[in-house]
């Protein structure tokens, strides 16, 4: 018989991406999939015909005044609702929480229901949702142990499994040493699923000064459709050869064509980059709840993986780290040497292994 797990995943493509990964192992393995999400997080998965996708509202607690805060309470406690009439319905073998408040409902249902649920936290700070669903989730799986807010009453629930990223990036062959061979330093600007206003508004100086200093600079910058024009015609103006892009789930296309990444300090764009082999900087988003991406930047700084600038530091910081990357290219090839140490290639045959266990309830 074909067992069925349910993925709950976030609205963000932090959340998205490894939950679509896992979600295609899982069905190659000929397990029947439903993956949940609420509207935020199908916006991007309904382009994915290959899914059985099901939407549950969902809502973060509100805090900043007593409306707020009882209509956010009305919402969650209305998703627990669908989700426990779902969940009924479709009796999984397991839930499988991938962390983001839309992650919530579906695991506390499953909990009152007596399904067994897992939680995955790719941060290296334990995220709020998965806080607050720790003590009833039956594991945690980490991307590494270094993983802070866990008390060590639940260590004995926490198995530590590695990035989930998509298999086509653990899959590629990469050789990008012809990417460092040259003069030219081509950055791809990266601003997570909702890209990032701020690099459109300032990135674009500092290339401006790259390019009066003479370097040769090519940017491929994701942008909002919205300053699609502005950008473009800034970069004609200054002579800057580049190339614009809105969200696209073919980053792999992007990635092969750079030798540096400019990012926000998400988890899942992060480990995608190690895996790639991509020296990168990461610029932490400074309203990150709990500040994890800082966190995940500081993290990643500290292994040599990549470096990291902080967003009140961007005019003056980031300029003179870019000019000393050009004048030193070899430290982009010492952090290629860091990465190397690092890989998630055996993530779906950890996760598989683990996963079996608690389908067929021997875990």
């Amino acid at each position: 018989m074909i067992k069925k797990i349910i993925i709950a995943t976030g609205g963000t493509g932090g959340h998205i991406f490894p939950a679509y990964s896992l979600a295609k192992y899982l069905i190659k393995k000929n397990y029947n999939v439903i993956l949940t999400s609420d509207k935020r997080g199908l916006k991007f998965l309904k382009s994915y015909k290959d899914l059985n996708l099901i939407q549950i509202p969902s809502s973060p607690l509100l805090k900043k005044n007593i409306i707020q805060f009882l209509l956010s309470v009305i919402v969650i406690v209305y998703s627990i609702i669908k989700s426990f009439i779902f969940l009924t319905l479709k009796r999984p073998s397991v839930v499988f929480g991938m962390g983001g408040y839309s992650s919530f409902p579906i695991c506390i249902a499953a909990w009152i229901l007596r399904i067994n649920f897992i939680i995955y936290e790719n941060n290296l700070i334990l995220g709020k949702a998965n806080k607050y669903l720790l003590p009833f989730a039956k594991k945690i799986f980490v991307s590494f142990k270094d993983i802070e807010g866990i008390s060590e009453k639940y260590n004995d629930k926490v198995i530590e499994i590695g990035n989930i990223v998509r298999e086509e990036i653990i899959n590629t062959k990469v050789n990008n040493n012809q990417n460092y061979k040259t003069n030219e330093i081509k950055i791809l600007v990266l601003g997570g699923s909702q890209a990032a206003k701020v690099f459109a508004i300032k990135l674009p100086e500092i290339f401006k000064k790259l390019k009066q200093e003479g370097s040769l600079i090519k940017i491929y910058q994701q942008c909002q459709n919205s300053q699609n024009v502005q950008l473009s015609k800034f970069y004609q103006n200054e002579k800057i050869e580049h190339e614009l892009f809105n969200f696209t789930d073919n980053i792999i296309n992007y990635y092969s064509k750079v030798n540096l990444v400019i990012t926000r300090s998400g988890a899942s764009v992060l480990g995608e980059l190690i895996n790639f082999k991509i020296p990168f900087i990461s610029i932490p988003l400074t309203t990150s709840a709990d500040n994890h991406q800082y966190k995940n930047a500081e993290f990643y700084s500290k292994k040599g993986y990549g470096y990291l600038v902080e967003e009140k530091d961007i005019n003056k910081r980031l300029f003179e780290l870019l000019i000393s990357i050009l004048k030193d290219k070899l430290s982009l090839q010492n952090i290629i040497s860091n990465q190397r140490q690092h890989s998630d290639k055996n993530i779906f045959k950890n996760l598989s292994i683990h996963i079996e266990k608690f389908v067929n309830g021997k875990n």
